[in-house]
């Protein structure tokens, strides 16, 4: 099976290993990727332990799961990763729609491992003429975005 992260790699050999906990992330990147993917199976634990740890709150784990499981995720699109820096882009969609969450994240090397420290949110949507984010092969404006204006 593909991995959630949308790297082309199988799953196996892409995040499951991180996030079982039998090999760590070696770039900010990778980290992001298996993020991304713990997202997408509601593994809060794992969203809680890859934080630094001013940032690790017990209680989130449930709350991450719970947001977790009321979207359906659609897709991650890296638009750029230099040193500790990744921007992306995560696609999902809730009851209102199809929506973009887009941020430039920032990671610290700690304690032997990398870490997700914060990110800066931009205010983003997508745009008509970009390819669906649900994967259909059409552009948005054809696809989804049609539908949400039909109904």
């Amino acid at each position: 099976m593909e991995c959630y992260c949308k790297s082309k790699k199988e799953f196996s050999e892409c995040c499951e290993p991180y996030l079982n906990y039998k090999s760590k992330p070696s770039t900010p990147q990778e980290l992001m990727r298996s993020r991304y993917s713990a997202y997408v199976l509601g593994n809060g634990e794992y969203i809680v332990k890859t934080a630094i740890k001013e940032q690790r709150y017990e209680d989130d784990i449930e709350l991450i799961k719970e947001y977790a499981k009321s979207v359906a995720w659609l897709g991650l699109e890296i638009l750029h990763a230099e040193n500790n820096i990744v921007e992306f882009k995560a696609y999902y969609e809730d009851k209102d729609g199809i929506k973009v969450q887009h941020e430039k994240s920032n990671f610290i090397y700690e304690d032997g491992m990398w870490l997700y420290k914060d990110g800066k949110l931009f205010n983003s949507k997508i745009e008509r003429n970009e390819p669906c984010p649900c994967q259909s092969g059409r552009k948005y404006k054809k696809c989804c975005e049609l539908k949400k204006l039909l109904y």
